[in-house]
């Protein structure tokens, strides 16, 4: 390393955000611009570890320590093509994952981590800044023709992939834009979508082909399509929303996240003016303590809300790694994002007895207690607390509680697709379904997960795809389904 005694010498600091006074009030991205030297500090706090555990936390494999290195030296070329050798998307992964790179980290066993997710946003950006990110077109066609179904993270890393192997690839998408969640469901002031649209005009520049306003298994056969392309890969997310059967769960003001977000976003973008789902002047409540509850409330805030309540059922995770998730596990511990740091108040170990509405079937309030987790004949339980039954005030309440799997109308109907017992498209070992020559993979074959693993998910499911129709591949596999069955 260019500084063995970096992490000794330096403390750890992150990208700084813009005040909060400021940003509640427009849809720009939270984060400043961090200046050079800074940065070359942070990458010098990569130290010479031996055996770098950052790979093993990065479902990409992320070679880490050799861009932090190049980022060090200011070789910026060097940088963006060991980070473009297993990651399509870094400037995606750099605003979205939550980096569990960073807890693998050997500096993180007695200090804190290097700042990893920092360094690979500032080298994607100086890349795309100095015109070091062009289209790379395949040199040889093959004549196959591949059908993406879905514009996600997993649908686009696969694409990419197979388009530079030189096959014709043409990307499905139901909704009127290409991206998926990273479009409709990812709020502007985490991730603007001109990084997205970028990285869609080189898509577009190397051959890759999107179709938009075109749900498959709906708008167009799923079994004609099989028969036009010589290979189908399937990647439409998990979709079904966790929904909660109490009591007043029909009453006026009662939505699903991925119903609200997505109109946020098109105002946000412009397409729209105003959104007929808005928090402006109404006590909201966000049923879910996660990342998508948090993108809710970022968004209410902005939108005007008069109080923002998020709960949750488990209890308030600890600050510090539990001793269940020693390093260089994943810990669930007590985290703040920039929409915890804008307002609102997040309440732990609450449950959702009913909704209570009004005589004209609007709601007003929600009818709660706490609960505690105690062990029973099936293990951990959540048991009412005694006398903690109260009422929140709400005219809005906005589910975040997750997904349950892919939709089974449709598509995996029509193709009589096999589906896992978490309701998830089955494939074997070479990402292939029960059905020859159709493929599944991110969100849709894993279940909800995080962002870099729908990325290596489809880059994996893309070297089995060029397997299947070329007979080997060159293309690399960061994974296999086998070796993922539990997900951070």
């Amino acid at each position: 390393m260019a500084d063995p005694r970096g992490f000794m010498k330096f403390e750890r600091s992150g990208p700084k955000r813009r005040s909060v006074e400021l940003r509640v009030h427009d849809w720009r991205e939270v984060y400043l611009p961090y200046p050079d030297d800074e940065l070359r500090t942070q990458a010098s706090r990569c130290m010479d570890c031996g055996i770098p555990f950052c790979h093993q936390g990065c479902p990409l494999g992320n070679l880490i320590p050799e861009w932090n290195d190049l980022t060090y030296k200011n070789e910026w070329s060097q940088a963006i093509d060991r980070l473009h050798a297993t990651n399509n998307f870094p400037e995606f992964t750099g605003r979205l994952c939550p980096a569990p790179c960073e807890t693998a980290c050997v500096v993180g066993i007695s200090n804190d981590p290097v700042a990893i997710k920092l360094v690979e946003q500032e080298i994607v950006g100086h890349a795309f800044d100095m015109g070091l990110i062009k289209p790379v077109i395949a040199s040889i066609k093959t004549g196959k023709r591949i059908a993406v179904i879905g514009s996600g993270p997993s649908g686009l890393a696969a694409a990419q992939q197979l388009t530079r192997a030189g096959h014709f690839v043409v990307v499905y998408e139901k909704s009127d834009k290409i991206g998926g969640l990273l479009r409709f469901g990812i709020p502007e002031f985490k991730m603007e979508k001109q990084h997205l649209d970028r990285r869609l005009d080189q898509m577009r520049a190397e051959g890759t082909v999107f179709v938009t306003g075109a749900e498959v298994g709906i708008d167009l056969s799923a079994v004609d399509l099989s028969a036009e392309f010589d290979a189908l890969l399937i990647t439409v997310g998990s979709e079904v929303p966790r929904d909660i059967h109490v009591e007043g769960r029909d009453l006026n003001g009662i939505y699903q996240a991925m119903d609200y977000l997505p109109l946020a976003n098109r105002v946000a973008s412009g397409e729209i003016t105003e959104s007929p789902i808005t928090a402006l002047n109404k006590n909201v409540v966000i049923i879910g303590g996660g990342d998508t509850g948090a993108d809710c409330l970022g968004t209410a805030i902005r939108q005007g809300a008069k109080s923002i309540t998020q709960l949750e059922i488990m209890p308030r995770p600890t600050a510090e790694r539990p001793d269940a998730a020693p390093w260089p596990m994943y810990p669930m511990i007590y985290r703040i994002s920039s929409a915890h740091e804008e307002g609102g108040q997040r309440q732990y170990s609450i449950n959702t007895e009913a909704f209570l509405g009004d005589s004209n079937g609007d709601l007003k309030a929600l009818s709660v207690y706490s609960v505690e987790l105690k062990t029973g004949p099936n293990g951990p339980q959540f048991a009412k607390v005694d006398n903690s039954e109260h009422e929140i005030a709400a005219e809005l309440v906005l589910l975040a509680m997750g997904f349950t799997g892919t939709k089974k109308h449709g598509l995996v109907n029509e193709l009589n697709l096999e589906l896992t017992k978490r309701g998830s498209i089955a494939v074997d070992s070479e990402w292939m379904t029960n059905q020859p020559g159709i493929f599944a993979a991110g969100d849709a074959r894993r279940g909800q997960s995080l962002i870099v693993w729908a990325i290596a998910e489809g880059r994996s499911a893309a070297a089995a795809v060029d397997r299947y129709l070329m007979g080997t591949t060159d293309l690399p596999s960061p994974i296999t389904p086998s070796a993922v069955s539990i997900s951070v």
